[in-house]
């Protein structure tokens, strides 16, 4: 299950949040991720789990805070219909009307301000 880019989880970490950022990464949970890396460990591979550890915790990114958890997952781009495309572009002309109109409209009292100022 692919969910984005790895990045460290800095809000779910014990240490460096390497464990929790394989957990987000592959959908499992932290603790059974923490328990594998242990048992694992234990198990033999002793020097290569720590310095593999160490290695992502120092050059993988921590996770941004404006990720959220539908941005974490790639972004699938589908087809979108002429007429979807049509009332959007009218949504933004319309919202970029009124903009223009608020600029560009001669209001007195802040130019009396303006005035005043000078």
């Amino acid at each position: 299950m692919n969910r984005g880019a790895f990045y460290l989880d800095r809000q779910n970490k014990k240490w460096m949040g390497v464990c929790a950022g394989i957990a987000r990464k592959t959908g499992w949970d932290v603790t059974f991720v923490r328990i594998a890396l242990v048992v694992v460990t234990l198990a033999g591979a002793f020097p290569w789990t720590l310095i593999g550890y160490l290695a992502a915790g120092l050059i993988a990114k921590p996770r941004p805070v404006y990720l959220s958890e539908e941005d974490a997952a790639p972004v699938r781009f589908g087809r979108t219909s002429t007429a979807e495309m049509t009332g959007s572009m009218r949504d933004i002309d319309r919202r970029l009307a009124e903009v223009e109109t608020y600029v560009t409209t001669n209001n007195s009292s802040l130019a009396r301000e303006i005035e005043a100022l000078r």
